[in-house]
C-alpha cells in the first residue's frame, strides 16, 4: 500500500534537518541528565507528566534521533523507537554505540506500526507522531498497540500558536492569522505538514478511540527561558504570555 504524500514530504524535511542541525544538537540532548520538555526546556520534574517508568514498556512514536527513549531508558524502562526518516534513526544507532545506551529502533510511520497488539504499558511522542501523523490515524494506532490500561502522553503545539504562526516569516504573532473551524492539517512553505486539531475535536477522537483524558497541560517559558535557536518562530517572550505546548495524558479505557 502507498503511503501517503505526507510521509515522504515530511521526511524529506527531517532529512535535511537532520542535516543540518539535529545530529549535532542530538549528541547533547542524549547525554542530558533530565528529562526536560519542548522549546523553552522545562523540566520534567516541574510537569510530572511521566510518573516512574522503571520497568515499562513504552513504544516512541516518531522518536526523531531517539533522545526522549534514551533519557526513559536510563529510568529503568524499556522503550522501542519508531521514526519513518531514516536519518534520524541512524543519528540515534550512532549515539547508542558511543553512549552504550540501546534499545530497539523501527522504520515505519506510527500510523501503521510493525508490532503486535497490547505490547506496551506507555505510548509516547514528543513532536514526532503527535504532529506529523494524522491523528485520525496515529491515535487509533497507539490506543492498538497499549494493554488495558496503559498511557499515552504526547506533546505538541497548543492550537493557538498554530493559529498565530506566520509561515512566511517564521515567526508568531499576537493575532489570529488562521480560522480554527476546519482546522487540521497544516501545510508549510518548508514543504513540511502538520496535523493539528482544535482541543474539542481533540477530546472527542481520544475518547472515540478508548481513551479517557486524565490530564492536558499547558506549558509557558520560563523566566529565564530564550528563545530556541533552531525553532525561533516560538519566541519565549511569546510563550511567557501565551501557551506555546501541551502535553496531553490519557488512559486507555476500552
Amino acid at each position: 500500500m502507498s503511503e501517503p504524500d505526507y510521509v515522504a514530504q515530511n521526511r524529506g524535511v527531517w532529512t535535511k534537518s537532520n542535516r543540518e542541525y539535529t545530529d549535532a544538537e542530538a549528541d547533547r540532548v542524549w547525554r542530558a541528565d533530565e528529562i526536560t520538555w519542548g522549546m523553552f526546556g522545562v523540566p520534567e520534574s516541574e510537569v510530572g507528566a511521566l510518573g516512574d517508568v522503571e520497568g515499562l514498556d513504552v513504544v516512541d512514536l516518531g522518536c526523531g534521533t531517539g533522545y526522549f527513549s534514551a533519557w526513559l531508558a536510563r529510568r529503568g524502562a524499556r522503550p522501542v523507537g519508531v521514526d519513518v526518516t531514516r536519518a534520524q534513526l541512524d543519528t540515534a544507532r550512532r549515539l547508542q554505540a558511543e553512549t552504550g545506551i540501546e534499545f530497539p529502533l523501527i522504520e515505519a510511520s506510527a500510523e501503521d506500526v510493525p508490532l503486535a497488539d497490547a505490547s506496551f504499558d506507555l505510548a509516547f511522542s514528543e513532536y514526532g507522531a503527535s504532529i506529523w501523523c494524522d491523528p485520525y490515524k496515529w491515535i487509533p494506532e497507539a490506543h492498538r498497540l497499549l494493554r488495558p490500561g496503559g498511557r499515552l502522553v504526547f506533546l505538541a503545539n497548543s492550537p493557538l500558536v498554530i493559529l498565530c504562526a506566520l509561515d512566511v516569516e517564521d515567526t508568531t504573532s499576537q493575532t489570529l492569522q488562521r480560522a480554527q473551524r476546519g482546522m487540521h492539517r497544516v501545510a508549510w512553505s518548508d514543504g513540511g505538514v502538520e496535523f493539528h486539531l482544535p482541543h474539542g475535536e481533540l477530546l472527542r477522537l481520544l475518547r472515540d478511540s478508548g481513551f479517557e483524558v486524565e490530564e492536558l497541560i499547558e506549558l509557558y517559558a520560563g523566566d529565564a527561558a530564550e528563545t530556541h535557536e533552531y525553532y525561533s518562530f516560538v519566541t519565549a517572550d511569546w510563550a511567557r504570555k501565551w501557551p506555546a505546548e501541551e502535553i496531553w495524558a490519557a488512559r486507555k479505557t476500552v
